[in-house]
């Protein structure tokens, strides 16, 4: 049994790019500076553009902010920046992992949600919400559950599919399959929550949230999402390659098992701290790497470039639509990326003359 190969034959890098990558960069660059002003300044308590600037500029120069300002400033940088700051460092990240996972497995169909490391992060998470585990560690209780039980899954999935060889059919197989186990597992402890309450905020963080967010929870998330998304723009080449099979990979001079084994274990380290800190946020690391594809070619050197800064601004917006929309209550994030996602997925699926790998 063969996977399904979605790749075209030919070289990923001779797409021609739609627009040129320095001109997508630099507009998305500044669409991702007006998208963080608007995430601060949107909400169910609306802050003026100019005072959110203005309160901006004084946090970062020292200055002074008047006494009776004091309530605006805090909501601007003590609630809503670190949030928009982190939902650009989450959609930024699941772009870049999106990316790399579909060259890796080559599967269209493939997210950084494919190899089972977000199933594995809800069981810790639903662990925490319905039991109280690891209470001692008060906000940071349910992110640190998160992340261990991704890093159990990592390795689960890991053991089971590298018997053999890290193969994409075995890597999608392994990953479903655990996937599916870990999802049982996560709804039973909700199933058996004794609280209603509790199992409402273990299925609104299973949809992606982004809620209570903290400075504390974006140092982190950046600095992996930063180191992790270079490291992957180092392999450009590599995924490629890839991209067009292991046999051609093999010829180019790549070491196809250690770099699909290295590769695994980054998307699956920066999968695990994402889902950590904003739950399981999906169609983001599906829809938007074709998206960029169509724009700027199918290089991944373009399109690990470009992606990134996408998922940064679409990933903003959607949290400001999910703090909008049923304001005061917020809305999961994975109910507005689904919400557009599919449409956006089918449409791109009628398109005719796409396919994986060029336009």
């Amino acid at each position: 049994m063969t996977p399904t190969n979605p790749v075209t034959p030919t070289n990923p890098t001779t797409a021609g790019p739609a627009f040129s990558t320095t001109g997508a960069c630099a507009a998305l660059a500044v669409a991702l500076a007006v998208s963080v002003v608007c995430g601060v300044a949107l909400g169910p308590v609306p802050v003026p553009f100019d005072d959110v600037v203005r309160y901006l500029h004084a946090a970062v120069t020292g200055g002074v902010v008047q006494a009776a300002e004091a309530g605006p400033y805090r909501i601007v940088w003590d609630i809503r920046l670190p949030r928009v700051l982190l939902a650009a460092v989450v959609g930024a990240g699941l772009a870049a992992v999106g990316v790399a996972v579909q060259a890796v497995v080559r599967n269209a169909l493939a997210d950084p949600y494919v190899l089972g490391i977000s199933s594995g992060a809800s069981v810790g998470a639903t662990a925490v919400a319905t039991t109280g585990l690891f209470a001692s560690l008060g906000i940071y209780a349910l992110s640190t559950a998160a992340f261990l039980s991704a890093l159990a899954a990592t390795a689960l999935v890991y053991l089971v599919a590298g018997r053999g060889g890290l193969t994409p059919l075995r890597l999608v197989l392994t990953g479903t399959a655990l996937a599916h186990g870990f999802s049982a597992i996560a709804m039973l402890l909700v199933f058996q929550a004794p609280r209603g309450e509790a199992a409402r905020a273990a299925l609104f963080w299973l949809l992606g949230s982004l809620g209570g967010v903290t400075w504390a929870s974006v140092p982190v998330a950046a600095a992996v999402v930063v180191a992790g998304t270079a490291y992957l723009t180092t392999r450009a080449r590599h995924l490629n390659a890839l991209a067009m099979g292991d046999e051609t990979a093999t010829t180019l001079g790549v070491d196809v098992p250690r770099t699909r084994r290295t590769l695994f274990l980054v998307t699956a380290a920066m999968t695990g701290v994402l889902v950590a800190v904003s739950g399981a946020v999906g169609f983001v690391g599906l829809v938007l790497p074709h998206l960029v594809r169509l724009l700027v070619g199918a290089d991944h050197r373009r399109v690990l470039a470009v992606a990134p800064l996408a998922g940064a601004c679409f990933l903003i917006w959607v949290d400001v639509a999910a703090r909008l929309l049923a304001a005061p209550e917020e809305l999961p994030l994975g109910v507005i990326t689904a919400a557009l996602g599919v449409p956006c997925f089918v449409l791109l699926l009628r398109r005719r003359g796409y396919v994986f790998g060029g336009r």
